[in-house]
């Protein structure tokens, strides 16, 4: 440009270099964090999600990236029926309530639960039913029971006075497996062995006489939150899951650097023997290279039903991450016509089920699994 000073050539060299990079950006291959609405073809090729077949194909990877994180799931094809035992029955106004133990698959430790059957009236019929999975702590199922020292976690109890079959099971290292041995199971994380006793429960409910097997739905608070939504994940018999202060994104979640530095840092806390080792093990730590994220799995759940309580003053879960999360989950269940599917709320409190947004959630339940909650619970 003739007449031009060195320093306009400087400028306009600069504003060149600004928009190659930013368009090497916008197009460069994220194998991370692809867009929910398009997968890999054979070839390795990002194509667009056009089809419901295409959505398969991208479920398939997401649940591919899963495995990569906790392990295989074990094959289901050749298990033993659940063989429950009862060893104590507890019975009370609305429900009787029994402490069992069943089957997982052969040569593991029985699966420890409590299972509450609801008082019925009249010519018996079958009813909808939940797994609900306990938080952190050493009383693992009591702490849904009631026996928690906080307010708002007795949801295992609160369904089934509302007429639900439900299965409370313990968490390897809690309640009656506190025992657990993670060095020799045949797992290859302590999230992987919580899933496939989550689905154990399911295969007992389905068992049972007093439930119908096409209405199942699983909820859970911290542990439990993120838990039911990996066990719905892998568990297409759950017509609803329900996440309470269990999730936001990797990115997002950040517990302080005081708290992170006995797990070697921000990510440690997953990858405990108890949750994913292999995040340390294989991926480092490193949000770059850990195969999912938690808008990928509330995107493998669709179009089924979920719902997520998810507090502003959540310190375990920063609410940016999940606000971001659910508006990128949110295209895939419009995209598969079931955008009223996927609920969120915000109350504004800590690291909590707060009882509006609980009975909220359990109002949600009733309508997905088509229950009519006991007349004294219609809250």
């Amino acid at each position: 440009m003739k007449g031009a000073s060195p320093f306009s050539m400087s400028r306009y060299s600069f504003i060149l270099l600004l928009g190659l990079a930013f368009i090497f950006w916008a197009f460069q291959d994220d194998s991370r964090k692809p867009d929910l609405l398009s997968y890999k073809d054979a070839s390795g090729v990002v194509r667009p999600v056009k089809t419901r077949a295409d959505w398969q194909k991208k479920r398939a990877q997401i649940i591919e990236g899963l495995e990569q994180a906790m392990g295989k799931l074990p094959d289901r094809t050749k298990l033993s029926p659940p063989d429950m035992q009862i060893t104590e029955t507890l019975k009370e106004n609305t429900f009787t309530r029994y402490t069992v133990n069943f089957v997982a698959s052969e040569n593991e430790a029985r699966v420890t639960a409590f299972l509450y059957i609801p008082v019925t009236k009249g010519k018996p019929k079958k009813v909808a039913a939940m797994v609900v999975l306990h938080g952190t702590g050493e009383p693992g199922k009591k702490l849904v029971d009631g026996a928690s020292d906080m307010a708002n976690r007795a949801q295992a109890r609160e369904l089934a006075e509302r007429g639900y079959v439900v299965i409370a099971p313990d968490y390897p290292s809690m309640g009656d497996q506190k025992d657990y041995d993670f060095a020799n199971d045949p797992y290859e994380s302590g999230t992987m062995k919580g899933v496939f006793n989550t689905m154990r429960c399911v295969d007992l409910l389905q068992s049972r006489e007093e439930v119908d097997p096409g209405r199942i739905g699983v909820l859970g608070h911290s542990l439990g939150g993120h838990g039911s939504m990996f066990a719905g994940a892998f568990d297409t018999r759950f017509k609803v899951i329900v996440s309470s202060s269990g999730w936001t994104l990797m990115d997002y979640y950040d517990i302080g650097e005081a708290a992170s530095k006995p797990y070697g840092g921000r990510l440690g806390p997953w990858a405990q023997d108890r949750y994913m080792p292999l995040l340390r093990d294989k991926f480092n730590l490193d949000p770059e290279k850990i195969p999912f994220d938690f808008d990928e799995i509330i995107a493998a759940l669709a179009p089924r039903a979920f719902f997520s309580n998810s507090p502003i003053n959540d310190s375990n879960f920063d609410v940016k991450g999940v606000k971001i999360g659910i508006d990128s989950a949110q295209k895939v269940y419009d995209f598969l016509k079931a955008g009223d599917k996927l609920q969120v709320r915000y109350p504004v409190s800590g690291h909590d089920f707060p009882t509006e947004v609980r009975l909220e959630a359990y109002r949600f339940i009733d309508k997905i699994l088509e229950h009519t909650p006991n007349p004294q619970e219609l809250k």
